[in-house]
Parts: structure tokens; C-alpha cells; sequence
């Protein structure tokens, strides 16, 4: 009775870890490029709002042609993230090299299904208690 959908879903909890990840690699990029990235921060943005936005009710009873163009919105918004990327692991070794450091992290998050997610979400939550208590040895 009291879950009345309102606490955090694992999926939530990866949406969250994801953004949070991709927001801090962000700030590693402009600080050792000095630049500042505007543009793909915005886009970072705007996928995490959507990807935690609630669907409204209508959309709930979407046929498949109109969940089918829904995805194809969400798949061009990815693409323009991954072009952005892969321009600038192009023009930037040290991104490329932060990237690719750092892909055990993010690639399982990117690519899993909600299904997965969830689960990763799992995992990551009982290596978080494991690694807690080797702190001491």
C-alpha cells in the first residue's frame, strides 16, 4: 500500500549512477582539453530527462507504430550523442584514453536491456556491501 510507485526503481538508480558517470567523465574531458563542452553536455542533459521522464497516461496505451516512432526519436537522440563522442575521442587522445579506461563502467550500463539494468543494478549494490567489508583486511 505505501509503494504507491513513488520510491526510487533499481532502473532509476542506474538512469542516476549512468548520468552521474557520464557527467563526471564530462568534466575529466574539459578540464584536461580546457575547453568547455556546451553542446554535449546539453544533449547529456536533455537524454537524462528524458530517460527519467514519466510517461503520461495517454502513452500508456500506445499502439505499436507509435512505440516504434518513439524509439526511433530516443535511437536519433543516442546517435547524436554517439557522433559527439566518437568526434571527440577522434580529435582527443587523452578522451579516447579516459574513455576507454573507464568502459568496464559504462559499456554494461549502455548496452543492457531494462531487464539487465536491473540486475546490474543488483550487482553493483551487493559488490558496494562485499567491497565494504574488505576495506579492513
Amino acid at each position: 500500500m505505501a509503494d504507491g510507485g513513488k520510491s526510487p526503481t533499481p532502473s532509476a538508480a542506474a538512469d542516476a549512477q549512468l548520468f552521474g558517470l557520464l557527467s563526471n567523465l564530462l568534466q575529466q574531458v574539459e578540464s584536461l582539453t580546457n575547453q568547455e563542452e556546451v553542446e554535449l553536455r546539453a544533449k547529456i542533459e536533455t537524454l537524462g530527462m528524458e530517460v527519467r521522464k514519466l510517461p503520461s497516461k495517454s502513452a500508456q496505451h500506445m499502439n505499436e507504430m507509435e512505440i516504434a516512432k518513439e524509439l526511433d526519436k530516443l535511437s536519433a537522440k543516442l546517435d547524436d550523442v554517439d557522433e559527439l563522442i566518437s568526434s571527440t575521442m577522434a580529435e582527443d587522445p587523452q578522451v579516447r584514453t579516459l574513455l576507454s579506461n573507464t568502459a568496464d563502467v559504462w559499456i554494461p550500463v549502455v548496452t543492457a536491456t531494462s531487464d539487465e539494468r536491473r540486475n546490474f543494478t543488483s550487482v553493483v549494490g551487493d559488490e558496494s556491501l562485499a567491497g565494504s567489508g574488505k576495506g579492513s583486511e
